[in-house]
């Protein structure tokens, strides 16, 4: 189905999400790599992306030391080993599996976190995005623009928040983290039109803990309270969910 510019596939389970997904992220890799010679893609961290990570790191074909990588967040204060670490889940699960060479790293433990957004935004101008992976949390955030700082015509690129309390328990539901106290209470996010900027994007939303945010994302009105609601205005983007993430509509 479609709605406003959204394009939106169902699949029985999540790892048929993640299949079809990955299938078409990758054929749209080698079509860009076709065209020019390094192409710019931002990856989400998340127990969400664990299927569309695994096929797409099977796909062949693929010249990953031609492509230059970002991820979308990172927790401020965590270390840089620490399993929860965005930047190492997408180290462990990918990066290190295809042997993309050139990774760029936000650093959620540099002491002076705005040169450290101010950094990663002249990275992401020096190589436009041309694809964007993501997810879309339970509170409907996209990356962490949580609804009570998400700006949909945000000036900035890179930006500190401070995480809502439905996303720091997210996490936890997530089996991320343990307990709730164990959460950051901050984080460095790439920006709304940060994300919107990508010429192609591909949304992974599987699990019955997203069937609200999935509903949210398709019915309400387009609004920042509802971040992801924002992907119904991009250009080319497929919003991929499963029987349980559907489950509402």
């Amino acid at each position: 189905m479609k709605v406003d510019n959204l394009n939106i596939s169902v699949f029985e389970t999540r790892r048929d999400l993640g299949q079809a997904a990955a299938v078409l992220v990758a054929d749209r890799i080698r079509k860009l790599l076709k065209e020019r010679e390094q192409v710019n893609i931002i990856f989400a961290s998340a127990p969400s992306q664990n299927e569309f990570l695994e096929f797409l790191s099977d796909e062949e074909g693929i010249e990953w030391h031609r492509i230059n990588a970002f991820h979308m967040d990172e927790y401020i204060g965590l270390p840089d080993d620490a399993p929860q670490n965005f930047g190492y889940f997408l180290k462990v699960r990918l990066f290190e599996k295809v042997g993309i060479q050139n990774v760029f790293y936000l650093n959620g433990n540099n002491p002076d976190i705005e040169s450290e957004a101010d950094r990663y935004a002249s990275l992401l101008q020096k190589y436009p995005t041309d694809i964007v992976c993501l997810g879309i949390g339970e509170n409907g955030h996209i990356a962490f623009n949580d609804p009570h700082v998400a700006d949909f015509n945000d000036p900035l690129l890179v930006k500190k928040v401070d995480l809502d309390l439905a996303s720091r328990q997210q996490q936890v539901h997530d089996k991320c983290f343990d307990e709730l106290s164990e959460v950051p209470e901050h984080a460095l996010t790439l920006t709304i039109p940060a994300l919107m900027k990508a010429t192609h994007a591909y949304c992974m939303v599987p699990g019955p803990t997203k069937a609200q945010a999935v509903l949210n994302t398709i019915t309400k009105d387009i609004i920042e309270e509802f971040p992801s609601t924002i992907l119904r205005q991009h250009p080319d983007c497929i919003l991929f969910i499963d029987e349980d993430s559907s489950g509402q509509l």
